[in-house]
């Protein structure tokens, strides 16, 4: 019996437009990840406190939150390619607008930055949207663990080249070269965008949104996500503090690699596992909370949290992976861009929640409880997808000689 199973891999790399879409995505991806680093640097430069730029980064992210439903919902009815390339197009103006402000006009961050994430490309709901459109069975499995894992490379490597601009230039120069490197690369990943899916009338009106997240599937699964990404960063600010603690801040970078490496582990030997029985969420989502209580146990060095850290990591991927497939498996083609947007909006919140209640359990309790905390929440959020139905192979393989949808390029 084989263990691992690389034929999902082969059979992507050889199903058209499968990896120009993941490419072109990832470069999409990657300046707004890297622009988060100078935009608070930016803002700690023109206020004189890091204080404002957490006023500019809430900003940010309340615009990403109300926005994001939005535009995902407009992609699902007008198609991805207009939608994506326009706001793509608006962010790079917003963040260009944000970086030329003179420094007399700081009050005004808040205002820009609430409009740039307002504006943000709908990339992420748009590409996981249209994965079932071009895979099926084996291979679907193993392309949202893919993605999921790519996830984690751009969390690593966005801040990093971000971090890189500002220490070889300027804050101001960072955001520039996002704005400017995000508008030809989101005009890319749209233009490689399929048409919309026409909605069949004959199964009815095309749910509205409280039909759509108001549902005993897609609810917990959202929810289950939210309460992930508020653990994983406490998590990364619980590493901030265990660097500062220790007296090297290097130490923070490390750790946060570290565990990305492991997230990336997971996902590339999730992928190949042959995938012969039904997979539960709640199975995977167990492994994170219980990766992450061990982690409260290895806070007495730098090498021990390394190791918890990498061990850990290698459930994150697959379980984060899973969640975007019952998702998308649970939603009608006609909502299922609109669907991701929910679930990133939930991630949003989930993340400004996480980073300011982890930095009260530092102070309070100390740094190791941070783990505690986020290993609760990974509980509460395998309690939520406890009666999610599994991914079933029998069935999903039955699919895969449907033929797949080729993206227009």
């Amino acid at each position: 019996m084989r263990l691992m199973d690389l034929s999902a891999y082969r059979a992507l790399w050889q199903t058209r437009g499968v990896f120009a879409l993941l490419a072109s995505a990832l470069l999409a991806r990657l300046p707004v990840m890297a622009a988060l680093v100078p935009v608070a640097f930016l803002a700690k430069d023109a206020a004189g406190n890091f204080g404002w730029a957490g006023v500019v980064a809430g900003a940010y992210s309340v615009g990403m939150a109300v926005g994001g439903p939005i535009w995902s919902r407009l992609a699902d009815r007008r198609g991805g390619r207009r939608v994506v390339i326009g706001t793509g197009m608006a962010w790079g103006v917003a963040m260009a607008v944000l970086a030329l402000l003179p420094d007399d006009w700081y009050r005004l961050m808040p205002l820009v930055s609430a409009l740039a994430g307002a504006v943000v490309s709908p990339v992420t709901a748009t590409l996981r949207a249209s994965w079932p459109r071009l895979v099926q069975g084996s291979r679907l499995r193993a392309v949202y663990a893919l993605d999921a894992t790519a996830q984690e490379v751009l969390f690593s490597i966005g801040p990093l080249l971000g971090a890189v601009i500002v220490s070889f230039a300027s804050p101001r120069a960072g955001v520039l070269v996002a704005a400017a490197s995000a508008a030809v690369s989101i005009w890319w990943f749209g233009l490689r965008q399929p048409p919309a899916l026409p909605h069949d009338e004959s199964a009815g009106a095309r749910l509205t949104a409280p039909q759509l997240l108001w549902h005993r599937y897609r609810l917990p699964l959202i929810l289950a996500f939210g309460l992930f990404v508020t653990a994983f960063a406490s998590i990364s600010l619980g590493i901030v503090a265990f660097a500062d603690d220790h007296g090297n801040r290097l130490i923070a970078g490390v750790l946060e690699t570290v565990w990305a490496v492991g997230s990336l582990i997971g996902g590339v030997v999730v992928g190949a596992l042959p995938g012969r029985r039904n997979s539960y969420v709640w199975r995977r989502a167990l492994l994170v909370s219980i990766g992450m209580l061990v982690c409260v146990f290895a806070t007495w060095s730098p090498v021990s949290l390394a190791i918890a850290l990498l061990l850990s990591g290698c459930a994150l991927a697959p379980t984060v992976g899973a969640l975007y497939e019952r998702l998308g498996a649970m939603t009608p083609d006609s909502v299922r861009t609109e669907v991701f947007g929910w679930m990133g909006s939930g991630a949003m919140i989930g993340g400004a929640v996480g980073s300011s209640v982890a930095g009260l359990v530092v102070e309070t309790f100390g740094v190791r409880y941070v783990w505690l905390m986020a290993s609760i929440l990974a509980l509460l959020a395998t309690l939520a997808v406890l009666h999610v139905p599994p991914h079933r192979p029998e069935v999903n393989e039955a699919e895969e000689e449907v033929p797949s949808l080729a993206v227009t390029t």
